[in-house]
């Protein structure tokens, strides 16, 4: 399955709450200890990230971001985010595994590709 893929994105309130972007963004605080490295990682703005932080922190019941004691700046993920990090791979998973069977089948009817100077009326180039 090199050409269908299914992104999961998780709403609620009817509200966008969780999809790859910021999941990416939370798995790169992680790595990089920092929003600001995280932003500059991604190609984002910082304010952007930390608008996102925010999104998440108040989406939640207890923060998935904190500030890193000891006012030194950084930024880690808490217990709180690395249990929603998981709970997002698990549900991307099992949803990826229940789907696996149609996705193929759908793939199996896409047109052949087609060349660079083409015209994709589903991307809109």
């Amino acid at each position: 399955m090199a050409d269908v893929r299914l992104t999961v994105r998780i709403d609620a309130r009817d509200q966008p709450m969780l999809g790859h972007g910021k999941i990416r963004l939370l798995e790169t605080i992680g790595e990089t200890g920092s929003i600001s490295a995280a932003a500059r990682a991604m190609g984002m703005s910082y304010r952007r990230a930390w608008l996102l932080v925010e999104a998440l922190n108040g989406a939640f019941a207890a923060p998935v971001v904190e500030a890193r004691p000891g006012g030194g700046g950084g930024a880690a993920l808490s217990a709180a985010g690395a249990e929603v990090l998981r709970l997002y791979r698990d549900i991307e998973r099992l949803a990826q595994a229940a789907a696996a069977p149609a996705l193929e089948a759908l793939e199996a009817r896409l047109a052949p590709p087609q060349g660079k100077h083409q015209r994709d009326p589903l991307n809109g180039t």
